[in-house]
């Protein structure tokens, strides 16, 4: 199934959800960066989050910029996702692996820490962004993110993330968010359904490797809920816009002495993208001809 995301309310406006699937992507992330099982489920799990915050935003060009820097080998990771559905990120040790925790299940909590900080910042399209910095509380992204979102935006969620990866790369990848919005906070009866339904899951990549598609899981969670799915489908991916122009442009910052020694010691210059892994070529005629711009503006000045 392709990589997609549904909005739906219930409760006349009380409750907002949104699911995605995000095996596809995940795995492009996985291949790009040659991640290890536990770096995989980490990204993939911090991916789907980022695009599950950044659904909420209105404006267009809007995006939301997920760090987790946590006590445990992976040393952080890195999530920048959109409103349009773009997503792309990396983590800073894609080779760790752990054995399974106690549950048998890939150990993310064990790979990231338990101590340390969640940085989230959304940019809206114009002003400052918004920041916000949080504990951690587990290192297992879903429960740092619940603990985000009702401390920095005091609002009541509820989080599930997902990321099934075996010896073929990851088969199944996605989440689930549901939010009590403020006039339905107070309803207790209705916040303890809610959290009792999500207690009794065993986890988001089992409902999808069981076949359910997005409107299924939804209309099983809240579909006595007066649960009203929205009719557009969002489709996701992984997309970098980074470039060889742009790298051009970097590589021209640092100078015409610079960039003469990258050309008299390495014949050329070489960077790697640490979202998306490409890696660009600069040779050292493409080095001169930057070399002549940078002396050019220098006279026109």
């Amino acid at each position: 199934m392709a990589d997609q995301l549904i909005r739906a309310t219930a409760a006349d406006g009380g409750i907002r959800a949104v699911s995605l699937i995000s095996t596809r992507l995940t795995e492009e992330a996985r291949q790009r960066h040659q991640l290890s099982y536990v770096a995989t489920a980490a990204l993939g799990r911090t991916m789907s989050a980022g695009l599950l915050l950044a659904s909420s935003m209105k404006k267009e060009g809007s995006r939301v910029n997920i760090r987790v820097k946590g006590n445990g080998p992976l040393k952080g990771l890195l999530v920048d996702a959109g409103l349009d559905g773009t997503v792309r990120g990396y983590v800073a040790n894609p080779s760790i692996e752990l054995p399974p925790n106690s549950l048998g299940k890939l150990d993310v909590g064990g790979a990231v820490g338990s101590e340390g900080f969640l940085y989230v910042v959304r940019d809206i399209g114009y002003g400052y962004p918004y920041s916000s910095t949080v504990e951690l509380v587990s290192g297992e992204i879903g429960d740092d993110i619940t603990h985000y979102l009702a401390t920095s935006e005091q609002t009541p969620s509820a989080l599930l993330l997902g990321v099934f990866v075996g010896a073929q790369g990851v088969t199944a990848a996605g989440g689930l968010l549901l939010q009590v919005m403020p006039k339905a906070a107070r309803d207790e009866q209705l916040v303890a359904t809610l959290e009792s339904r999500i207690s009794k899951l065993s986890g988001f990549t089992p409902l999808l490797r069981q076949g359910k598609g997005l409107p299924d899981i939804l209309e099983e969670l809240l579909g006595d809920l007066g649960l009203v799915i929205f009719p557009d489908i969002q489709m996701l991916r992984f997309h970098c816009p980074c470039s060889f122009s742009r790298v051009l442009g970097a590589l021209k910052l640092l100078g015409e002495d610079e960039l003469q020694d990258m050309i008299e010691k390495d014949n050329g210059a070489e960077a790697t993208c640490e979202f998306c892994g490409e890696v660009y070529r600069a040779d050292s005629e493409q080095l001169a001809q930057l070399i002549d711009e940078l002396r050019a503006e220098s006279v026109q000045c």
